[in-house]
């Protein structure tokens, strides 16, 4: 592998880096809201790269296990951030839907309606970061989802879809952490039942 950025980390790794996180609370360099957003990035890292935007400000930065060539955040690309605090967001009909959001919700409800979207990304990440608040998605007839990067402490996360990709897409790929909230993920209901379930 020619970037070694791009190694997948170990539970160990994860757990080297939330420590040191708590560790950074302990001596006042961040806030309990800051260590919740950056163990939240920690826990959903993938590849060693995933790692350093979390840790990059600390002193030690990265554990040692961990081996980076020179820190490089991971671009953005088109990635958008949803918040719903206690309210309630939601996309219906024909929206521009990003190979990237994030969900973040304390109390509230995001529902996303990709059933009618003309236009879609092959692949969606989407990184969930919930306390009481609910996420669903619906997705076409087509589409798949694979929600086993998805902690759960107290909440539930469901699927009604396959898991593995299709051949016609899209695919959503669902990873962070659900507090005492939900994550129900199903396809679009047809005819009138659509009208009056919603």
């Amino acid at each position: 592998m020619d970037d070694p950025g791009d190694m997948r980390i170990s539970d160990a790794d994860r757990e080297a880096a939330a420590r040191r996180l708590h560790d950074a609370l302990g001596e006042g360099r961040i806030t309990l809201t800051e260590l919740e957003e950056r163990l939240d990035a920690v826990y959903a890292a993938r590849t060693a790269r995933d790692l350093v935007p979390p840790l990059a400000d600390l002193p030690g930065g990265l554990p040692p296990s961990v081996a980076v060539g020179a820190p490089v955040a991971p671009a953005s690309g088109d990635r958008v951030h949803l918040r719903a605090g206690a309210g309630t967001i939601k996309r219906t009909g024909d929206w521009q839907v990003p190979s990237a959001l994030r969900l973040t919700s304390s109390m509230g409800t995001i529902h996303l309606d990709l059933s009618e979207v003309r236009s879609l990304p092959p692949r969606i990440d989407i990184e969930v970061s919930l306390g009481m608040g609910e996420v669903v998605l619906v997705l076409p007839d087509s589409g798949t989802a694979d929600v086993d990067g998805v902690r759960s402490s107290w909440g539930e996360v469901t699927t009604r879809v396959p898991s593995a990709p299709g051949a016609a897409g899209p695919h959503v790929v669902l990873h962070g952490k659900v507090g005492m909230g939900s994550v129900t993920v199903r396809g679009a209901r047809r005819g009138w039942w659509k009208s009056v379930l919603g």
